[in-house]
């Protein structure tokens, strides 16, 4: 976040002036507004908790955004990640599976992408394996691999939100490459509407994923299945396997296994 100048302001103009910036960004992290406002840390957790009770922000891990009013509002990268924590960590640790040494691999962005990244990491026996991202935060946690894997980010647009790049430059990279695996995250599994997204310079780029590796799976917790977004990123056949989390409605499993697709519902480790 650029420096501005507000340093010194009073309490109800720094307030103000944090509420517009969470509203222009979308997600704003707590040192970085600590940083802007010459203020501590806690300073800044108390002006959020102000805001959070009366100007209609949420605080999340490390931060805080809009609160989310809407059935289509998209959450920040930091909700998603306290969100079926459990449900994500089971299914990296199925889908990561899937990956042998010598492997090019993409990795999409996204909290359960992140936790396939995470699995990457721990997977010892894993050498030579090339990833390519376009998760800043996913590239950060991969880094703990190298040399053993080799981490290339693509260009892009960052969107705040997500922690993500986007078109024009993204898109560029997938022109250029050819994957032998793709982790695809999303907002929506659906019998008939496939698997779609909130963002449609999201959903775009994903696409361009699946056209530029061999194969292709989606990792997604069970809040994902039976929803139907704007940005269409193929259909269910599109992809090899669909990996979703225990809490996966009964119903809903049906009709993805009726509408013939390979669907897995991953059930937690035992304790």
């Amino acid at each position: 976040m650029d420096s501005v100048p507000d340093a010194g302001a009073p309490a109800t103009i720094r307030r103000q002036r944090i509420l517009a910036l969470i509203g222009e960004r979308g997600f704003v992290r707590v040192g970085e507004l600590s940083e802007t406002f010459s203020v501590s840390e806690v300073t800044v957790r108390g002006d959020l908790a102000v805001l959070e009770g009366t100007q209609g922000i949420r605080r999340v891990h490390g931060g805080a955004m809009p609160r989310v009013t809407g059935p289509m509002q998209e959450p920040s990268f930091e909700e998603a990640l306290e969100s079926s924590a459990e449900e994500k960590r089971a299914i990296a640790r199925r889908s990561a599976g899937l990956v042998e040494p010598g492997m090019s691999v993409i990795v999409d962005v996204g909290s359960t992408c992140m936790a396939v990244a995470r699995e990457l990491v721990r997977r010892e026996d894993l050498h030579d394996v090339t990833v390519i991202t376009n998760g800043l935060s996913t590239a950060l946690e991969l880094e703990n691999a190298i040399p053993r894997v080799q981490v290339i980010v693509t260009g892009g647009t960052l969107r705040p939100l997500q922690h993500s790049l986007v078109a024009p430059l993204a898109a560029a990279m997938f022109e250029h490459v050819h994957a032998d695996l793709a982790f695809i995250g999303c907002n929506g599994v659906d019998a008939r509407a496939g698997i779609t997204n909130i963002n449609l310079p999201e959903a775009e780029l994903k696409r361009d994923m699946v056209r530029a590796s061999e194969r292709a799976v989606v990792v997604a917790d069970g809040s994902k299945a039976g929803r139907v977004h704007l940005g269409r990123i193929g259909d269910l056949r599109d992809f090899e396997t669909i990996y979703l989390g225990a809490s996966t409605d009964d119903k809903v499993m049906r009709s993805l296994r009726h509408a013939g697709s390979s669907v897995v519902r991953v059930e937690p480790d035992p304790v």
